[in-house]
């Protein structure tokens, strides 16, 4: 009886890849000031989700933001952005990928969900951030919104390009 392994070697090369793609992003467009704005690590972690199971979606996720943490200071580790960053990317990516393994249709069907996680996570951090450092909680998680939503926007024209020109990954519901 052959088991199939938990990561494929395509899978791990995919990873590796996109995940290269996470750390050397940011530092780009922070360059221009613009990291926090179009949030680059983002997209390729999201996108990885298209090509590969949840659980490399979501090992990668997890480990990029804090990879990126230790060896450039972004994000930071005070206030805790990376580890909430690393959670919030590992569970989006899972989410993605795990939806796409189902329903490989619709990349913004599957994208949309994603991204709103995202979103209801970071507003949650926003507030809880606000909380901890005594600043206006309303205001800190409506302002992480507002600033990300070129990002947003910039993910749902990114991403499903990158699916479509890249090809759909062949995952069946048997296969998870």
């Amino acid at each position: 009886m052959s088991r199939k392994p938990r990561f494929e070697p395509r899978e791990l090369a995919l990873g590796g890849l996109f995940g290269a793609a996470g750390l050397a992003l940011p530092f780009l467009f922070h360059l221009v000031q613009l990291g926090s704005v179009f949030l680059p690590m983002y997209l390729p972690l999201l996108a990885l989700a298209f090509f590969v199971r949840p659980g490399v979606a979501a090992a990668t996720g997890l480990a990029v933001p804090l990879l990126s943490a230790l060896l450039t200071g972004m994000p930071p580790w005070f206030p805790p952005v990376a580890p909430a960053m690393a959670l919030e990317l590992s569970a989006m990516a899972a989410l993605a990928s795990w939806a796409f393994g189902r329903w490989p249709h619709s990349v913004l069907a599957v994208l949309v969900p994603a991204l709103v996680l995202g979103r209801v996570f970071q507003f949650g951090f926003g507030w809880l951030l606000g909380l901890f450092l005594d600043l206006p909680p309303e205001f800190l998680s409506v302002a992480s919104m507002v600033r990300a939503f070129p990002g947003v926007i910039l993910m749902l024209v990114v991403i499903p390009s990158v699916v479509r020109v890249a090809g759909r990954r062949a995952v069946t519901t048997q296969e998870l």
